[in-house]
């Protein structure tokens, strides 16, 4: 079943969220949103790949520049919607499901996610499924390989940030990431702060050795670390 709320889409791969249906939702973000670049990334999850490329292959055959970021945590989407002249993105996550789910986020041109009220009326131009035509020039779509080393140095950068203190506490932390979307982020961000990192399950290839909510239960690897 898909599942549809203002956190956008969710669904069982094999059966409802599949990369044909995924175009319907690329069609209707294009309509929704003004002229302009639409930003992408997804998390680590295998089914991610097809879905990611059947929605940017719609936008490019509807005229459409997308930014591929590749393999990053949602809010570095969000940052790279913020920092440059796009009109929205898009990110292909299922954040703490089972590896079977998938899902889809929506970003408004100021990062933010969509409001109730534009998801549905993005759901709407799904349900009404309406034909577009090819547009008279293609997009393209436009590797963007660094998406998370800018996002680093921007929050290593900020004010609020007392870089050198941090730095001089030689903190030592054990980051479990679950082979998801922050296995290359989270100790980026840590390492830049001056920390000693040790990684576990730090490989962002969507295989995921234990359960992805952070409960107790799916913590043993962290405790014993």
């Amino acid at each position: 079943m898909l599942i549809r709320s203002i956190s956008g889409v969710r669904g069982l791969t094999e059966s409802h969220l599949t990369p044909e249906t995924s175009i319907m939702y690329a069609k209707a973000l294009h309509t929704f949103l003004p002229d302009g670049v639409i930003m992408a990334g997804r998390d680590s999850r295998p089914s991610g790949d097809s879905i990611l490329h059947a929605i940017a292959g719609e936008l490019v055959r509807l005229g459409r520049t997308v930014i591929h970021c590749g393999i990053v945590p949602t809010p570095t989407v969000q940052f790279m919607v913020h920092n440059t002249e796009s009109v929205g993105g898009f990110i292909v996550t299922a954040s703490h499901n089972p590896i079977e789910w998938n899902g889809l986020k929506f970003v408004r041109s100021n990062s933010t996610f969509f409001h109730l009220e534009e998801c549905e009326q993005l759901f709407e131009l799904v349900d009404n499924d309406p034909e577009l035509h090819d547009a008279d020039e293609r997009g393209i779509i436009w590797p963007e390989q660094n998406a998370i080393q800018k996002h680093v140095i921007a929050c290593a950068s900020l004010k609020c940030i007392n870089l050198n203190r941090i730095q001089k506490r030689k903190f030592k932390i054990v980051i479990d990431a679950v082979n998801g979307a922050g296995a290359y982020a989270l100790p980026a961000m840590l390492e830049s702060l001056g920390c000693e990192v040790i990684e576990l399950n730090c490989e962002p290839n969507g295989h995921f050795n234990r359960g992805t909510e952070p409960l107790p239960e799916n913590l043993s690897d962290l405790c014993q670390a």
